[in-house]
């Protein structure tokens, strides 16, 4: 796994780097966190949307609560950059608003702007 450690704010933030999917389950988000913070030494990260499984943004799969839970247990905040606009369901927009109204996740159009929610 590659990582890329940018500072903004005294804060180091780890972009995941990679070329297929690293998010496919609970257990590949709780590997992708514990390496996170073993090789950046960072407990915020960012993630690009085509980096996870299309099954975590479908919300009957239970797939995100369960994977983000683990991010709010492990005190990790994250931010996955991408085009969400694509999805349909209201319940997944309903998700990231609220997401978005926190501190420890969201869901974002660019890696800049992940960057700065993440250094707050």
């Amino acid at each position: 796994m590659n990582f890329e450690k940018v500072e903004a704010n005294g804060i180091t933030i780890a972009i995941v780097k990679e070329d297929g999917c690293v998010i496919t389950d609970v257990q590949s988000a709780l590997d992708l966190i514990a390496t996170a913070s073993y090789y950046t030494g960072s407990d915020r990260m960012v993630i690009e949307k085509t980096l996870i499984s299309e099954s975590f943004f479908d919300l009957k799969t239970r797939l995100a609560g369960e994977i983000l839970q683990k991010f709010i247990n492990y005190k990790v905040k994250v931010a996955i950059v991408g085009d969400f606009s694509t999805y349909s369901s209201k319940s997944l927009k309903d998700f990231i608003f609220e997401c978005n109204k926190g501190k420890d996740i969201f869901f974002v159009a660019t890696e800049q702007e992940a960057i700065e929610r993440l250094s707050l």
